[in-house]
């Protein structure tokens, strides 16, 4: 449900699909081909299959459980919000033009070709429009309760987006200024914006809050470049002034000032506490209403206490780091874990959407730091499992490609194990993910276990192979260069 079609031009012609303010109920079954709608988002093709196992109908009205083609997107759907797919297909066609739409169609087609003459309660097959996608067109798509469907019904703890992906390029910071026209406010911040104000693929709207966002590292510049592709206007600020993009920022104070929403995302709990509380920092920008959301992994007593303060001058505050690489920020497809306050949560939508394919809303303050450094510890641990494998893999006498190989074809095979493995072969530990973080992240999950008296000795072993891979200046190299600690 890409919302390809979803370009601020193609609302005009969707009112058709409504009857009265509701749309018609219609009479559907396992198996049907329909075209569903959620909220603003253009109606999208689909077919209502069963839901899995482990995922509850939402309580209230009724409604289906539809997989949308050309994505691998699914939602429960009301059932007033579903129209049989052949009856409407030239309206639907007619008011939705976009380049994602138009594949989801073709994908429809591609399966009413193969399911001709066969079952047609085949599953959706992955179209030949589809393959390369990745994760796919995937749209930011929730159950909304009404009055009917109170939020207390929802489960408090997981709350799962299905969030907007398309096919993004890799872009850096460095080339932001290309495709950017920078607009000097009368406060001395720069806003930048993409230079075609609306969303490039038209798949996400974005809010019109002003966005602001400090800290341009290797997660954060790609963030900026998304939510700038994705129609957002941003103010950026960058704390080391040598860095690309630095000056096109004052303070941190300034940013949030004069945005309605800051983000930030910097390297540690002490880099995080200096953003808020130093001079000039977050801090003095607050005032009633200003949000800060902080994506940066840190440990949950240092979330709290940022919270606490944000909390004190008026403020509202959120916690949102996110799991991945430089790879997948560039790629806008992180994986975000918030907790905190579930309205600001509502009001990142555009652009979670814009960053990450999936978002996790996890509960109150300090969920969403524990969760993050479980999710890293296992990570680290992982990694410097796959070096040590390989170092006794060439130690006695066995080639490392061909260890890389069986495990490729093996249950742990992942795009992770293979492109640490590549690092490795081929010496190349250039950062996708920061050695100094990896270990920062284990000596803060050890941290959190001996908290509440959990042992981690699996995470306490790798920890002390990392520690001794930044003995060896590996720091600011790649994760994978923990390989460099085993054979030194």
């Amino acid at each position: 449900m890409g919302g390809a079609g979803a370009t601020r031009c193609s609302r005009r012609p969707v009112r058709r699909w409504w009857l009265g303010g509701k749309m018609a109920a219609v009479s559907l079954r396992l198996g049907d081909l329909v075209w569903g709608k959620l909220g603003r988002y253009p109606p999208w093709p689909g077919k209502i299959v069963n839901p899995p196992k482990d995922l509850k109908k939402p309580r209230g009205k009724k409604c289906f459980f539809v997989k949308f083609f050309g994505t691998e997107d699914h939602a429960w759907i009301k059932v007033e919000q579903l129209k049989p797919y052949h009856a409407h297909k030239e309206e639907m066609i007619k008011i939705n033009k976009g380049k994602r739409f138009q594949q989801a169609v073709d994908a429809v087609e591609e399966f009413l070709r193969r399911a001709k003459g066969k079952d047609q309660d085949l599953t959706i097959p992955e179209s030949s429009t589809v393959k390369g996608m990745m994760a796919g067109p995937m749209a930011a798509f929730k159950w909304q309760p009404t009055a009917s469907e109170p939020v207390k019904d929802a489960d408090p703890h997981f709350h799962h987006f299905l969030l907007s992906q398309t096919e993004k390029p890799a872009v850096c910071y460095q080339a932001i200024t290309k495709k950017l026209k920078i607009c000097e406010e009368e406060t001395g911040s720069t806003s930048i914006q993409a230079a075609d104000s609306t969303a490039v693929n038209g798949s996400i709207t974005p809010t019109d809050k002003k966005i602001g966002f400090l800290g341009l590292g290797l997660m954060g510049s790609g963030i900026v470049s998304n939510l700038l592709k994705m129609g957002h206007t941003v103010t950026v600020w960058n704390r080391t002034a040598e860095k690309e993009g630095a000056r096109l920022g004052r303070t941190p104070a300034e940013v949030v000032s004069t945005c309605d929403i800051t983000f930030a995302c910097v390297s540690d709990p002490k880099a995080a506490k200096d953003l808020v509380l130093g001079p000039s920092g977050v801090l003095q920008g607050i005032r009633p209403g200003k949000c800060y959301v902080d994506m940066s992994t840190v440990d949950a007593d240092t979330v709290t206490e940022l919270a606490q303060v944000i909390v004190s001058r008026g403020g509202r505050f959120l916690e949102a780091p996110v799991s991945g690489n430089q790879q997948l920020s560039n790629d806008g497809m992180l994986v975000i874990l918030a907790a905190g306050d579930r309205g600001l949560y509502e009001d990142c939508s555009s652009c979670f959407q814009a960053m990450g394919k999936t978002s996790f809303f996890l509960g109150e303050v300090g969920n969403a730091a524990k969760m993050m450094l479980i999710v890293n510890m296992v990570q680290g641990s992982f990694m410097a499992t796959i070096a040590e494998g390989l170092t006794l893999a060439q130690v006695t006498g066995q080639s490392q490609q061909t260890l890389l190989d069986i495990l490729n074809q093996g249950q742990l095979a992942s795009i992770f194990l293979d492109q640490k493995c590549q690092n490795i072969l081929q010496g190349n530990f250039k950062p996708d993910f920061y050695l100094k973080y990896i270990q920062k992240d284990l000596r803060l999950a050890i941290a959190l276990g001996d908290a509440v008296n959990h042992p981690t000795p699996m995470a306490a072993a790798a920890n002390e192979v990392y520690k001794r891979a930044k003995a060896l200046d590996q720091s600011d190299n790649d994760m994978s260069a923990v390989y460099r600690a085993y054979i030194h």
